[in-house]
C-alpha cells in the first residue's frame, strides 16, 4: 500500500516538474507579446529576456507549489535557467543570492539555533505554557499574540527565527514526537501568518513600510509619519491576528482540546532548568543588542548608513568568537532554506531588472482604470498581493504602487487610501513559502508541504482582501483616512 503511494506521489511530482518546464518553453518560445499602455498612453515593450523571465516565474511557482524537487533546489534552478538561457548574466543571476537579505535570513537562523542551543527558548517556551495554560485554543492565542507584539518591534524575519525554536519546544509537549498534526500545522503556519499581519503596525517590522513611503512622497509630496502609519494600521493588523486566530481553530483545529497536566508540567521543566545560564545572559546581551540597533535606526539618521544585514551577522560572528556556537551548528543550518530564499530574490530582481514586472503591473492595472474607485482600490490591493508571493514585498511595492498612484486621481481615489491598502497585503504573503522569510523558516519544522502550505493560503488570502475592503469601506474612512478626491 505504502508502495503504490510513494509511486503516485512520484508520478505526480514527475508531472508538475515536466508541466514547469513546459511552460517555460512555450512562453520563451513564443512570439513577441503586445506593449503594455500606461493611463498616459505611453507604450511599455517586453523584451525577449522579459518574456523569458515571466516563463521561468510561472515554472518556479509550479514547482515550489508542487514540492517536485527540494524548494532550495527549485531556488538554484532559477539562477541556473537564467545564465543558461541568457535572461540576465550569470554575474547577476548568481549575485542575488547573496543578496544582504539572503544573508539577513541567513543572521536570523543563527539566532533561531543560539536560542535553542543555550536553552532560552525552552525557558521561554514553560513560562508561557505556564501562563496559557492547558487549552489548545489558548495556545495557538498565545504565541500568535506573542509573535505579533515582536514584529511590532523587530523584524518579522528576526521574529519568526526567534519564535521557530520555542515553538518546537511547546510543540514537544504535544506528545506526538515530530509527526505532522493539525496542531502543529496551525502552530508553524499560524506563526508565519500571524508575523506578516503583525509587520504591518509599525515601520520596524519590515524594510517595506519606508519604501512605500518614500515612493508616497516623491509621487504624492505628502508625508506619512511613523505614528500615522501605525494610527491606520493598528486596528488592521490586530483584526487580522485575532481573525487568524478563529481561521486556524476551524482548519487546523488540534486533535487534543486540552493537554492534561501540561502546566504542571511546564513548571517542573522550568524548575528543573535552573537559573539563568552564562551563555544565555551572554546570548540575550547579544541578540537584545542587535534588535536595539536595528530599532533605533528608524528614528535616529546617523544609524541609517548601516546595512541592517551586516549588523544582524555582528552577532553571528560572536556566537563562533565566544564558543556558543561550533562548526557543527554551522552545518546543521537549513541550507534548503537559504537557497529557497535566494532563489526568490533572483527571480524577483530578474522580473524587475528586465522590466516583466512593470509590464505585468501596468497590464494589470490597466483592466481597472475605468473602473469603480473600490474595485479599483482592491485591484491594486490584490495584485500586490500576489507579487509579494513570488518576489520582494519591497519589489511588489516598487513595481506597483507608483503606476497606482498615477491612476488613482483619474478616478477620484485619494493616494492614502492606496498606499495602505497595498502595504496591508504586501505584508501577508499566505500562498507561497518564498513569500516572506517567515514562511521558509515554518517550513524547516516538517509539519506540511509546500502544498499544503499553498492550500492553507488561499482561504486566508479570500480573508485578507475582505478586511482590506472592510477597511477602505468603513474602518478608515471612520478614522478620518481620507478616501475620495
Amino acid at each position: 500500500m505504502t508502495a503504490a503511494v510513494d509511486n503516485k506521489i512520484n508520478l505526480t511530482k514527475t508531472f508538475f516538474l515536466i508541466l514547469g518546464i513546459v511552460v517555460f518553453l512555450v512562453v520563451y518560445y513564443s512570439p513577441p507579446w503586445p506593449d503594455a499602455i500606461d493611463p498616459m498612453g505611453t507604450a511599455f515593450n517586453l523584451s525577449p529576456q522579459g518574456k523569458a523571465a515571466l516563463g521561468l516565474f510561472l515554472m518556479a511557482g509550479i514547482w515550489w507549489v508542487f514540492e517536485v524537487v527540494p524548494i532550495g533546489v527549485t531556488g538554484l534552478t532559477i539562477g541556473v535557467t537564467q545564465a543558461l538561457f541568457f535572461i540576465r548574466p550569470a554575474k547577476d543571476a548568481f549575485n542575488d543570492f547573496m543578496d544582504p537579505a539572503v544573508l539577513f535570513i541567513f543572521g536570523s537562523l543563527v539566532i533561531g539555533a543560539v536560542f535553542t542551543k543555550v536553552g532560552i527558548t525552552r525557558r521561554l517556551a514553560y513560562k508561557m505554557l505556564i501562563i496559557v495554560g492547558e487549552r489548545t485554543s489558548m495556545i495557538y492565542l498565545g504565541c500568535f499574540v506573542v509573535t505579533a507584539l515582536l514584529t511590532h518591534l523587530m523584524a518579522h524575519t528576526a521574529v519568526a527565527a526567534t519564535m521557530y525554536p520555542l515553538l518546537l519546544s511547546i510543540y514537544a509537549l504535544y506528545g506526538e514526537g515530530n509527526k505532522p498534526t493539525r496542531f502543529g500545522k496551525g502552530l508553524f503556519i499560524g506563526m508565519a501568518f500571524v508575523a506578516g499581519a503583525g509587520s504591518i503596525v509599525t515601520l520596524l517590522g519590515a524594510a517595506r513600510g519606508i519604501v512605500a513611503l518614500g515612493f508616497f512622497q516623491e509621487i504624492t509630496g505628502k508625508n506619512i509619519s511613523f505614528f500615522e502609519l501605525t494610527f491606520y494600521m493598528f486596528p488592521i493588523g490586530w483584526l487580522m491576528v485575532f481573525l487568524l486566530w478563529g481561521f486556524f481553530m476551524v482548519f487546523f483545529k488540534p486533535e487534543k482540546a486540552t493537554i492534561p497536566g501540561l502546566r504542571e508540567k511546564a513548571r517542573k521543566l522550568s524548575q528543573d532548568m535552573g537559573s539563568i545560564t552564562r551563555h544565555e545572559i551572554i546570548a540575550v546581551v547579544i541578540i537584545g543588542g542587535v534588535i536595539l540597533f536595528l530599532s533605533l535606526q528608524s528614528f535616529i539618521p546617523a544609524l541609517e548608513v548601516f546595512n541592517k544585514a551586516a549588523v544582524l551577522l555582528v552577532s553571528t560572528i560572536l556566537f563562533f568568537v565566544l564558543r556558543i556556537l561550533d562548526i557543527k551548528d554551522l552545518e546543521d543550518i537549513p541550507w534548503n532554506i537559504i537557497l529557497l530564499f535566494a532563489g526568490a530574490m533572483s527571480i524577483g530582481f530578474c522580473l524587475w531588472q528586465t522590466g516583466a514586472a512593470e509590464w505585468l503591473a501596468i497590464n494589470w492595472l490597466g483592466f481597472f482604470q475605468d473602473a469603480h474607485w473600490f474595485i479599483f482600490v482592491l485591484s491594486i490591493a490584490f495584485f500586490v498581493m500576489i507579487m509579494t508571493n513570488f518576489i520582494m514585498n519591497v519589489a511588489a511595492i516598487a513595481i506597483s504602487l507608483p503606476v497606482a498612484l498615477v491612476v488613482a486621481p483619474y478616478l477620484g481615489v485619494a493616494p492614502e487610501v492606496i498606499l495602505f491598502a497595498a502595504l496591508t497585503t504586501a505584508g501577508m504573503p499566505f500562498l507561497l513559502l518564498v513569500g516572506a522569510a517567515p514562511n521558509a523558516i515554518a517550513y524547516n519544522s516538517g509539519q506540511f508541504t509546500s502544498g499544503q502550505f499553498f492550500a492553507a493560503g488561499i482561504p486566508a488570502s479570500i480573508l485578507l482582501m475582505a478586511v482590506v475592503g472592510l477597511a477602505v469601506i468603513l474602518i478608515w474612512p471612520i478614522m478620518g483616512m481620507p478616501i475620495l478626491l
